[in-house]
């Protein structure tokens, strides 16, 4: 198993995952998740192939940024589009949604982590980084730009208890973290993958 599911003092279940990287053959899949993987090494591949065919790749990730930027944003809850955000940063409009300033704010975000990479590894630090910028002048201390929660969150659901997913609580934060910034940086990394695909080269 990757992880499991521990009942919390509250009452709700929360996600820990397994130590990581896995001692053992944890990611052995059942049929449906071959396949699954399967098409999404496949996809990977053909991705990886689009990009040496583009005339102008710089183009293609100033777009995609912005894309990303604007559905990540939209699933917190935000109004304005990929139009709007574009729009803005051409200063062709001026009466956008106000949010627009939150796409701009993750697409700067993720241009100081590109840049930040020419001195710095990606690591927990950069992370935090990152986190700082994409929260400036946010206007809520409650986010704690350039740090990592201090509190429960989740996904769907107005509480933990009725939440489609609670991911690990602060107190299995650090070590989870721990594992995923090691594992990063391991060398020569193998996982092991499916029962057909004895193992996954990282």
């Amino acid at each position: 198993m990757l992880g499991t599911w521990v009942l919390q003092p509250t009452g709700y279940k929360a996600f820990i995952p397994s130590k990581f990287p896995p001692s053992e053959d944890l990611f052995r899949f059942d049929t449906e998740g071959e396949v699954l993987h399967a098409n999404a090494a496949h996809l990977l591949g053909k991705l990886d192939g689009i990009t040496q065919l583009l005339p102008d790749l710089d183009f293609f990730l100033f777009m995609y940024l912005r894309k990303e930027a604007t559905l990540s944003n939209q699933i917190e809850g935000t109004r304005a589009t990929l139009i709007d955000a574009l729009e803005d940063e051409a200063q062709l409009a001026e009466d956008l949604p106000a949010d627009v300033k939150k796409i701009q704010q993750y697409v700067q975000a993720l241009n100081y982590g590109l840049q930040r990479l020419d001195t710095l590894p990606l690591s927990l630090r950069l992370i935090r980084e990152m986190h700082s910028h994409l929260l400036t002048d946010i206007g809520d201390e409650r986010f704690s730009p350039g740090e990592f929660r201090t509190s429960q969150n989740w996904i769907g659901g107005a509480t933990p208890n009725t939440a489609t997913y609670v991911p690990p609580p602060v107190n299995e934060l650090e070590r989870c973290l721990d594992d995923f910034e090691k594992f990063f940086h391991a060398e020569n990394t193998i996982v092991p993958c499916t029962s057909s695909i004895s193992t996954c080269s990282i």
